[in-house]
């Protein structure tokens, strides 16, 4: 039996600065209908995939939360089968959280949400409606529009003439993209958040040019009636070495102001030796391709911009130690500037970046938890295709529903592998299951509770859906045949098929709410730096 933490308990343990990983392993969906602020989603059906970065150290105090639905209780019983050593559940879920008396959150991201609000409350950030921006632009003005989202959301849409700076690039890049100092720079996101934050990190770096948040982004720009560009491919140019020294002193702004820790090699690696007592995250905040061209050996991709603006996306353990990488300290600088706000205390920026020689390159593989363990018999993609042409095998995709509308093999049922046994009791009987998900991952992992349920055959895709697709096998569309309730994606107003537009007013109103309803909750320890 896992020991259980009362609501009461949890709270105090949560405005304490010891670790605590809080992880919610309900599904995404039903994360974003309601949750604890501080709560990290990690649902079960997926638990295995992302734990090991997540919660890296196997001694770190876990308080698991569901719905009062013994969720919980099996992700304990998995976490202990991994090692991990101190695992608690939340007593009675978000249930019994509620009937505390306690807040409840909707929506993800939360506490980067809701502090994206609080620096333009507390800082005052400037911002143009995009009519008020239209008007500029016709206008003559000279402005430069700076898009701080990653790659794919920009080149999906974008404000026209807009550039693609992603967050931590906007203080890096600036000087060559505005070299007048009587140039706008207009800064901003699909809504809120990244457009304050980027605004206020060049307010804050001191440059020179008078800057403004986009209010409400790409959602305000479409809500007023204006036109989005889809497909576009600008970015900012290498920065110049005039540039880079511009970058530099602003980062040296940042800084003093903020109280930047810095740490160098040989303390870093002492903090490695030291893993096993406290918690550390390497993360290398620069652009994908160059950490895939080249990083520090055991660090992490996490992009400057978007660690902060969803940092329970790479960090799961309150209280632990954060090191930022990059090879000129500036994006690093200046993210840490940020989880500082944030309440983050151990947030270090390593002095000298990257190591001359002996660094890694390509993706970060998470390591997948008792994947070794998993050998299901596997079938091609043709040999799958001949025996779902004969009648032969039934097939399960165990990917996300909004993956799975988007494109999935002809014939194939979609399901939650948390809800496998439920799901496979509606699927038509065959000779042979077979699973199947993005990459085959997923898949292995549920073939032999698949197994456990049906007595039954069960095989999986090698490869999964993505070497069927590779093959130029054919793919289908649409929601097609669902064993189960898709309720594990948290649907983005732009996700959604119909009443878009009240989606996306619904959610520009859910973002500015939080600064009042995390005063409620007086958990948050967000910081406010006074220019001095």
């Amino acid at each position: 039996m896992t020991d259980a933490v009362t609501p009461q308990a949890l709270k105090g343990l949560l405005r304490g600065t010891a670790e605590l990983a809080l992880l919610d392993v309900r599904e995404n969906g039903t994360f974003g209908d309601g949750h604890l602020l501080f709560a990290v989603n990690l649902p079960l059906s997926r638990l295995e995939t992302r734990l090991a970065d997540l919660v890296p150290r196997l001694g770190t105090p876990v308080v698991l939360c569901d719905g009062g639905d013994g969720l919980a209780r099996r992700a304990a019983e998995r976490l202990a089968a991994f090692g991990y050593s101190d695992v608690r559940e939340m007593q009675g879920g978000l249930p019994g959280w509620r009937a505390a008396g306690f807040e409840v959150f909707s929506g993800v991201n939360v506490p980067s949400k809701a502090f994206g609000e609080f620096v333009e409350h507390e800082a005052g950030t400037p911002s143009v409606s995009p009519q008020e921006l239209q008007a500029l632009v016709e206008s003559g003005r000279k402005l430069v529009i700076l898009d701080s989202r990653p790659w794919e959301e920009y080149h999906a849409m974008s404000i026209p003439g807009g550039i693609d700076v992603p967050g931590a690039e906007l203080v890096y890049c600036v000087a060559d993209l505005a070299p007048d100092p009587e140039t706008l720079v207009v800064v901003n996101c699909a809504g809120r958040t990244r457009s304050i934050i980027g605004a206020q990190s060049l307010i804050n770096a001191g440059i020179p040019n008078p800057v403004v948040a986009l209010r409400n982004g790409t959602m305000g720009w479409h809500l007023a009636g204006l036109q989005l560009e889809r497909g576009q491919e600008r970015h900012a140019p290498a920065v110049s070495l005039q540039g880079l020294a511009k970058a530099r002193a602003a980062a040296e702004r940042v800084s003093r102001r903020f109280g930047v820790r810095t740490v160098d090699g040989a303390t870093l690696k002492r903090w490695r030796e030291d893993a096993a007592q406290r918690t550390l995250y390497v993360l290398d905040v620069r652009t994908p391709e160059e950490f895939e061209a080249g990083h520090r050996p055991g660090s992490r991709h996490a992009p400057g911009g978007q660690l902060v603006q969803a940092t329970d996306t790479y960090v799961a353990t309150r209280g632990a130690r954060i090191v930022l990488v990059d090879d000129t300290v500036v994006r690093a600088t200046i993210t840490a500037s940020w989880l500082i706000q944030l309440g983050w205390n151990d947030v270090f920026v390593l002095q000298d970046g990257l190591p001359a020689g002996d660094q890694a390159t390509g993706s970060h593989a998470t390591p997948v938890l008792g994947l070794d363990a998993c050998h299901p018999p596997e079938l091609t993609p043709h040999e799958l295709n001949g025996a779902l042409q004969r009648k032969e095998a039934v097939l399960l995709d165990l990917g996300t529903s909004l993956k799975f509308k988007e494109a999935h093999i002809p014939g194939a049922w979609w399901a939650v592998r948390a809800r496998l046994r439920e799901a496979l009791g509606k699927l038509p009987q065959a000779a042979l299951l077979v699973l199947t998900s993005p990459d085959g991952v997923l898949a292995r992992l549920a073939a032999p509770e698949a197994e456990a349920v049906t007595g039954t055959p069960v095989a999986v895709l090698r490869g999964g859906t993505l070497a069927w697709k590779a093959q130029g096998l054919p793919l289908a569309g649409g929601a097609g045949q669902l064993a189960d309730t898709p309720d594990d994606v948290w649907l983005r107003p732009y996700d959604r098929e119909q009443d878009v537009e009240a989606a996306m007013k619904e959610y520009l109103s859910w973002e500015v709410d939080l600064v009042e309803q995390i005063k409620r909750d007086g958990d948050a320890r967000f910081r406010h730096f006074p220019e001095r």
